[in-house]
């Protein structure tokens, strides 16, 4: 089906994405939406019912079929009422569940995988046209999801795809199932890309992988990811370049250079734990150990001492004992994380843990899990009590600069991506806008959250600020992200 003919059969509908699941998750989102605006729909208005609701879906996180499901059955007074309403189940849920959406949730109308998101324009109109439900799930990726239009969150920041995919075997894990096989664009693709971006007002990109520091797998660089960090520094205009997420099994010493010596590579680094038990991370099959992981930190730090560091962390894994959930309590006060992000381990269908003995009850898991959140918390917040008294470098930032009127703050990132909420005066001529950068001294510490409230200095009025202020308006949030995350 041509483009022509997909556009003339929208009328100018309108559409809404709503994604579950990671940073991947949240670029092929931006990417869905960018292929619906070339096809010729428009974004719904804020509390409109759209024509057209699209489910971009997770198949990691806990309770995720639940919520899906959930929506889906939300949805259906809305449909009775608009028979012309459509509604899309994309993702990695649908791609490991193909058969099963339609089953439970038969007013569906389009079911589509990880692989093929250019295709939805016409999945949509060929059951508009048909009456009838479209599957279409492909087994292996057509194109990257770079090359396809994109409708991007925020004017000044941007995601770049390096590889997708994955090669390792985490037991826990489904991801291997429903993206493939790790897969790595060429580098002069992705700096074409970054150089893109920047030329349209982007000042802040984060690389994105699966396992981002495998980049290179595919042509046999071991330091392939360092070099395209290096690469990343010389693009006059790039101000801040973050990557997301990499293993440590695979982290290097080239790695902590580039990102050392490459001014405009930020201080911030999210590192998987998944547990500080060797015995557990060797039924997760994680191929490395709890000393090897604290070395990596050790590492970072000696090199950039101001490094803030994140982890993800899973509670109550097959067989876990007290024991072990004590090796990760060890761990955590050992490796001062300024912020974590913290599961209940549940059975995830197709995975080896899932049939794995020695399932843990679920109240021990409870209780552990808030052990561990109060310790973590505790841990972060006497982490951003040292930033008390420092002046920061603040981005501020689309949703979360959104000005708050009962205490004059607005809120952006600093260079480490800590989260800084700073007063601004009332005339708005004189507020940042997403994109801009200020300095700000830090007046309050929260564990997640730092606030500014003697104001802001020497504010850099920047090329994001001014893509942000060109749009039309701000426009509403395309992807309302559910459960946004760092990996």
């Amino acid at each position: 089906m041509n483009s022509q003919t997909v556009a003339s059969g929208t009328m100018s509908r309108t559409y809404q994405v709503i994604t579950y699941g990671c940073q991947m998750n949240a670029h092929d989102s931006e990417r869905i939406a960018g292929v619906l605006d070339a096809a010729g729909y428009r974004v719904a208005e804020p509390g409109s019912v759209a024509d057209v609701v699209v489910f971009n879906t997770c198949a990691v996180r806990e309770n995720a079929d639940n919520r899906l499901y959930g929506n889906l059955g939300r949805l259906v007074p809305d449909k009775l009422a608009n028979p012309g309403m459509q509604i899309a189940v994309g993702g990695c849920m649908a791609q490991k569940d193909k058969d099963i959406v339609l089953e439970r949730a038969p007013w569906v109308d389009v079911v589509f995988g990880t692989h093929n998101l250019g295709h939805l324009p016409g999945l949509l109109e060929k059951a508009r046209v048909e009456q009838l439900a479209q599957i279409e799930i492909m087994d292996a990726l057509e194109t990257f999801p770079s090359n396809l239009p994109s409708r991007r969150e925020a004017a000044y920041a941007g995601w770049v795809t390096i590889s997708v995919g994955c090669n390792n075997t985490c037991s826990f894990c489904i991801v291997p199932s429903v993206r493939g096989r790790q897969l790595d664009r060429a580098p002069e693709e992705i700096m074409r890309e970054v150089r893109m971006l920047v030329d349209q007002g982007v000042q802040e990109v984060t690389l994105l992988g699966q396992n981002v520091n495998t980049y290179g797998v595919q042509f046999q660089d071991r330091d392939a990811f360092a070099k395209l960090l290096r690469e990343c520094g010389k693009v006059e205009g790039l101000r801040r370049v973050r990557f997301a997420s990499p293993h440590p099994a695979y982290f290097t010493d080239s790695v902590v250079a580039a990102m050392a010596e490459t001014e405009n590579v930020m201080p911030s680094l999210h590192m998987p734990l998944q547990s500080g038990s060797d015995r557990i991370l060797r039924l997760m099959g994680r191929a490395y150990r709890r000393d090897r992981f604290l070395s990596i930190l050790e590492s970072v730090r000696a090199r950039i001492p101001d490094a803030a560091i994140t982890t993800d962390i899973i509670v109550g894994f097959p067989t876990e004992t007290e024991e072990d959930f004590e090796a990760t309590l060890d761990l955590v006060r050992q490796a001062r994380f300024s912020a974590a992000f913290t599961f209940q381990y549940s059975i995830r269908p197709g995975t080896p843990a899932g049939v794995m003995d020695g399932q843990v009850p679920h109240e021990v898991v409870q209780e552990r899990y808030q052990r561990l959140v109060e310790l973590i918390d505790d841990i972060a917040w006497a982490e951003n009590g040292l930033q008390v008294g420092r002046t920061l470098e603040v981005m501020f930032a689309t949703g979360e600069g959104r000005k708050d009127e009962q205490t004059r703050r607005m809120s952006g990132r600093a260079r480490d991506n800590r989260l800084v909420h700073v007063r601004v005066p009332d005339d708005p001529a004189a507020q940042p806008r997403p994109g801009d950068i200020a300095m700000a001294e830090i007046t309050y510490a929260a564990p997640h959250h730092l606030i500014a409230d003697d104001g802001f200095s020497d504010l850099v009025r920047t090329p994001g600020g001014d893509a942000w202020q060109g749009r039309v308006r701000p426009a509403a949030p395309t992807v309302p992200l559910s459960a946004r995350r760092q990996s």
